[in-house]
């Protein structure tokens, strides 16, 4: 059972950059962007073939992230620029980067057996025996990393920009900001984030597959939903740690409910029950609420 908890805790922490990529859309700019569930795999598959190529695993995590914020781009200019509703834009660009990536694949699926990764890296220089012990290290180290770097560019000029943009995005225009750039630039931000993730990711698992990123987005909204109703949504920094606590929580449910003996193939069907009920839970508490207030005074 700890050996089981101990996975779901490394996976959650390395799953949960892609969940505040999906923050970064979803709350703080308000906008559905469905390219997260390609972005996540072209950030695997472009660690994966680099990596087969010989590039040092850094560099080629670097090169993922470039390849994210390329994805972004191009969904913030078909929304910005040629005025396409984003739903639609992040369409479009999942459905078209799901050939890039086999592209860049050559195939399939791309095995990391036998190459360097960062997980082998830090394995070699902490003395593990397994590359996977080093899981847990990587993913607080990248973590932490991803949520002090992120605290401090929301809590700059730019910053309160693309928080005031998912907001009020009529009043921020009317103070002078250009809130198409704020959007791409969200976005580029997000996407960035969520293909960092999924290269950390390719190399936990040891293999990058185009299908990978399937329902990547209703994850990412799990865990974040889940961090909100243990942290709350008041305070950005509180907000950010939330979301890695729920991308841990959410794996951590996982696993026990694997253990229970649930069937894999229906843990799509569990996690976009547990999200429909996590995005109710407010309503769900409102409604409670009013009915025993209804009832105490029919008592009285």
């Amino acid at each position: 059972m700890l050996d089981i908890v101990k996975g779901a805790v490394s996976q959650g922490l390395l799953w949960s950059i892609m969940a505040i990529g999906i923050y970064i859309t979803y709350r703080i700019l308000d906008i559905s962007d469905l390219t997260s569930e390609g972005s996540f795999t072209l950030g695997a598959a472009t660690l994966a073939s680099l990596s087969v190529a010989g590039v040092h695993p850094l560099l080629a995590l670097l090169m993922s992230m470039v390849a994210g914020g390329l994805a972004g781009l191009v969904t913030g200019l078909m929304h910005t620029k040629l005025k396409i509703p984003t739903l639609l834009a992040g369409i479009l660009s999942m459905t078209g980067i799901y050939s890039v990536n086999l592209r860049i694949m050559g195939k399939a699926n791309v095995s990391l057996n036998n190459q360097e990764t960062i997980l082998s890296l830090v394995a070699k220089w902490l003395g593990l025996s397994r590359e996977r012990d080093a899981a847990l290290i990587v993913g607080i180290f990248f973590a932490l990393v991803v949520v002090v770097l992120l605290y401090l560019l929301l809590n700059t000029e730019f910053g309160y920009a693309l928080r005031a943009t998912g907001t009020n995005e009529n009043m921020i225009r009317a103070s002078g900001v250009n809130t198409n750039f704020t959007k791409v630039a969200g976005l580029v931000l997000g996407n960035a984030l969520i293909a960092l993730s999924g290269g950390l990711v390719c190399q936990y698992n040891g293999y990058a597959d185009v299908a990978m990123g399937i329902g990547a987005i209703v994850i990412g909204l799990a865990s974040v939903i889940i961090g909100e109703v243990f942290f709350g949504r008041s305070r950005i920094f509180l907000s950010l740690v939330g979301v890695v606590f729920g991308s841990i929580i959410y794996r951590i449910i996982v696993a026990l409910v694997l253990r229970a003996g649930f069937p894999a193939n229906d843990m799509r069907l569990f996690t976009a029950i547990l999200v429909a009920i996590a995005i109710s839970l407010p309503q769900i508490k409102a409604n409670l609420q009013s009915f025993l207030a209804s009832r105490k005074e029919e008592a009285e």
